[in-house]
């Protein structure tokens, strides 16, 4: 039985760094999750929007993989 988790916060850290076009930005704990922006703001509201996307593409690749069989999921909560 599956549980889909709706309006679930998740927390990540951001890391940007000012570079000559603009700035750059990618998440410490969510590979894949890069962007850039000619602004600070931009680069913030462009790496939301990479973070919606990466965690989509890991949701549908975990489906794919879990066809046929049995299998087991749950939430798991961590600190760091």
């Amino acid at each position: 039985m599956a549980r889909i988790m709706v309006g679930m916060d998740l927390q990540f850290t951001a890391v940007f760094r000012k570079v000559p076009e603009g700035y750059i930005g990618f998440v410490e704990e969510l590979p894949g999750a890069n962007t850039q922006g000619a602004t600070l703001e931009e680069a913030r509201t462009n790496l939301q929007e990479a973070i919606e996307l990466v965690l989509q593409a890991n949701r549908e690749l975990s489906a794919e993989s879990a066809t046929g069989g049995e299998v087991i999921r749950e939430p798991i909560k961590v600190s760091a």
